[in-house]
């Protein structure tokens, strides 16, 4: 995809005169209805090595923005949706459900923050641990979640990536759950958008879950820091993610006037950097939102639009 560019305006002005500039080129797709679908957009990209982005219309597959979408990034954080799809795999299956104990092992509950603190011997439940990966992120439950369910850490991060290969992540390889730095376990943005994609598509009685901002946990109240969730009109997920290595990364899932993009950034230098370069995305791909950082979040059924296979070809 050819990349394109623009002036860094503050967004009203931007996706106005973008708008102007592009109404006669850009491919419209469709979105059901014969409504016409969000269009092909131009963003200034953000001015690192390590950036790389990718939106995608989640009812066409149709990528509308593109920068470095291939290239190989650290996930981060991010490696927790594999986590979850894996575990919400079992959930499906009917081998665990929400009350199920997931033992935490000496090894777990020494992984570094985030994390829930945990001790060598506790258990959590999965509706719990869920809700743990999704908004306090924490490291300690991700390894345990892997340890269940793979035997060790490692055998996990294998099933891991052969499940990514099969959804169609060809350039994703876990080494373990949580995304802890590890030089070998690298991603792209176009494969965390497919996984992204393929969490609503095939788990649509969870996804509710990436929209939880806050959880109770043994009387505790356990507060997430995504901001986008409740700060941009229409996000319902998915989930933010950072090491020193990657910066700041996040893949989002927004909802407007029954069209649904996801957008990917990756290596932003701050997380408030991050959130207005995605919020600008999406104003461009779906305007007139009824707020941006800070802003109303829309209700919304996680499950109203299916998922699509991504067209990256288009």
């Amino acid at each position: 995809m050819t990349k394109r560019t623009t002036l860094r305006l503050p967004m009203s002005i931007a996706a106005a005169l973008l708008a102007a500039l592009v109404a006669g080129c850009s491919t419209t797709g469709s979105s059901g209805g014969g409504a016409a679908g969000p269009r092909q957009f131009a963003i200034a990209p953000l001015p690192y090595d390590r950036y790389a982005a990718v939106a995608v219309d989640a009812s066409s597959g149709r990528m509308l923005y593109g920068h470095d979408e291939t290239a190989a990034r650290y996930p981060a954080s991010l490696t927790k949706m594999m986590t979850l799809y894996m575990l919400f795999e079992q959930m499906e299956s009917g081998r665990v459900n929400k009350n199920t104990i997931i033992p935490i092992s000496a090894y777990a509950a020494s992984r570094p923050p985030t994390k829930m603190g945990l001790k060598a011997g506790d258990g959590i439940d999965v509706d719990s641990a869920v809700k743990a990966l999704v908004v306090r992120s924490a490291n300690d439950i991700a390894t345990a979640v892997g340890e269940f369910i793979g035997g060790s850490e490692q055998q996990f991060a294998a099933m891991m990536t052969a499940r990514a290969q099969a959804i169609g992540m060809r350039d994703t390889r876990f080494r373990n759950a949580s995304g802890l730095p590890d030089p070998l376990q690298t991603t792209t943005a176009r494969d965390m958008a497919t996984l992204a994609m393929a969490l609503r598509r095939k788990f649509p009685q969870y996804y509710g879950y990436f929209s939880t901002t806050e959880f109770s946990y043994r009387g505790k109240q356990i507060r997430g820091h995504n901001k986008l969730v409740g700060g941009v009109s229409g996000v319902d997920g998915l989930k933010t993610g950072y090491i020193r290595a990657s910066g700041f990364n996040v893949a989002t899932s927004v909802t407007r006037n029954g069209r649904r993009i996801v957008v990917v950034v990756m290596g932003a230098k701050s997380g408030n950097e991050r959130n207005a370069h995605v919020a600008q995305m999406i104003e461009m791909a779906l305007p007139g939102g009824s707020g941006s950082l800070p802003g109303a979040l829309a209700v919304l059924d996680p499950g109203a639009l299916p998922g699509v296979e991504p067209n990256w070809d288009d």
